[in-house]
């Protein structure tokens, strides 16, 4: 297609940007042929900068359907079949000065506010590289002397690292794309869930801006397992995203490379130098992951690895989806929404222990999920945190209840496996199959198997 982003209704050509832009190559070369009022205005503190910028690079017409790819310029299997982004994407109020949005990044320019939120990002960073050293200390103790790292702490210190350090990924995700942090974010990767390689589009720039709209892929990516038999369900998707973890995110990565390659650099990066970074931080993860499994496995500890992972892969797998009510069905979308609404509206925060500079962490980073979602700009949960006052007075005046944090434990987990566990497989509703027919006809016995060996070439559930 044709070198376009859409702005605002007009068309603009922002090839010559893509290497130049300060939050990162990899947002601009993404986001050719979309629309990017939503991601320019929920992303930048000051979008009447940005607007000043894009005139210079204004094709000086409206945009038109064909400028805008079908489906978002991504694998259309993430999407419903019928959608279609010029028709579907929602399109919300931004120019108005007096919205949620707008009053709240205001307010972050109060200088007693604004130092403070500085001197949080620097404690967090803080806080993760001590985490970052405990996470080898724990298993290195492990392998040299079991005794010291019984089995029961090992595999509950792992879980708890593991979310911790995703939790750190997931805003570096949202940082700027540029230096160490290209190679960085991708430790959102540490909990076996996703490749930071490609979910980085997915999630800061699809599901953010849209949340539980049709173009929000992340409401879909984890019902892939509901093809399943619910008996089967557990087990089988635990092997299927072993088969990602052994050798299909590396399948993942090649192809992405090899696409890159095909299509050009320059269209996604800007340059080999910019998009390098990323491609070896994410198989630094992956080779690390790996590592990890061989290691134990020599050392004859085998089954303490595969504990973690089984324990760590499930509980990061509902907390990913504890964060919105995906298994309700929304509203239609009304054309000009408070988009700040919007986002407090349908996003939960998240507690584990009640303190929420701990559940920052233990949370993968959602204990302050609703200030996230309305600055997604912002660097780290502790300012997350630190803001969560202001958006609630401000929320206040626009007549929007703020609900307390959702318990992952007693609010949501149990209401998670009801919907994702304890449902009949997608073809057993279909269908209207019995208990026995759903798990015991040739069509479960195919999709199971196929769901295992798609997960060992990197298809599936990212």
């Amino acid at each position: 297609m044709s070198d376009v982003w859409v702005y605002n209704g007009r068309a603009y050509d922002l090839s010559d940007w893509i290497s130049k832009h300060p939050g990162g190559a990899f947002f601009i070369g993404r986001t050719k042929n979309r629309d990017i009022t939503a991601i320019v205005s929920s992303y930048h503190k000051d979008t009447a900068k940005v607007e000043r910028m894009l005139e210079r690079y204004a094709l000086g017409r409206d945009a038109t359907p064909r400028d805008i790819h079908p489906k978002h310029n991504a694998p259309p299997f993430l999407f419903k079949e019928t959608f279609n982004s010029w028709r579907d994407t929602p399109q919300y109020a931004f120019d108005n000065p007096n919205d949620l949005m707008h009053r709240v990044k205001a307010r972050l320019k109060e200088p007693a506010l604004a130092a403070r939120i500085k001197r949080m990002d620097r404690l967090f960073n803080l806080v993760v590289a001590m985490l970052a050293v405990s996470y080898f200390a724990v298993q290195a103790v492990r392998l040299v002397e079991p005794r010291w790292m019984p089995l029961w702490a090992f595999v509950i210190a792992m879980v708890l690292l593991r979310s911790s350090l995703v939790g750190y990924g997931h805003y570096a995700l949202h940082r700027p794309q540029r230096g160490a942090n290209r190679a960085l974010a991708n430790s959102f990767d540490l909990n076996y869930i996703a490749l930071a390689l490609v979910v980085a589009d997915g999630h800061t720039l699809l599901h953010h801006p849209y949340t539980q709209s049709d173009v929000d892929i992340k409401k879909n990516v984890f019902t892939m397992m509901m093809q399943l038999p619910r008996l089967y369900r557990i087990p089988v998707h635990t092997l299927h995203k072993l088969g990602h973890t052994i050798t299909g995110m590396a399948i993942r990565i090649a192809d992405v490379w090899k696409m890159t390659r095909r299509v050009g650099v320059e269209e996604g990066y800007g340059s080999w130098r910019n998009a390098l970074p990323h491609f070896l931080g994410s198989s630094g993860v992956r080779l690390l992951l790996v590592g990890e499994l061989v290691a134990f496995t020599l050392a004859g500890d085998f089954w303490a690895w595969a504990l973690q992972f089984v324990a760590t892969l499930w509980v990061s797998t509902f907390m990913v989806v504890a964060s919105h009510e995906f298994e309700d069905e929304r509203d239609e979308f009304v054309k000009g929404e408070d988009w700040g609404v919007d986002q407090v509206e349908n996003a939960n925060d998240l507690k584990v222990v009640g303190n929420r500079y701990v559940d920052c962490f233990l949370s993968a980073g959602l204990s302050s999920h609703r200030v996230h979602h309305v600055l997604p700009f912002q660097r780290s949960g502790f300012a997350n945190i630190v803001t969560e006052d202001v958006l609630r007075e401000e929320s206040a005046k626009f007549g929007v209840e703020w609900l307390p944090a959702k318990s992952f434990v007693s609010d949501r987990l149990p209401k998670l496996c009801r919907t994702y566990l304890l449902a009949p497989s997608r073809q057993a509703k279909e269908h209207n199959w019995g208990f026995i027919r759903e798990h015991f006809s040739p069509t479960a016995f195919k999709a199971s198997a196929s769901y295992v060996a798609s997960g060992f070439v990197g298809i599936g559930s990212v």
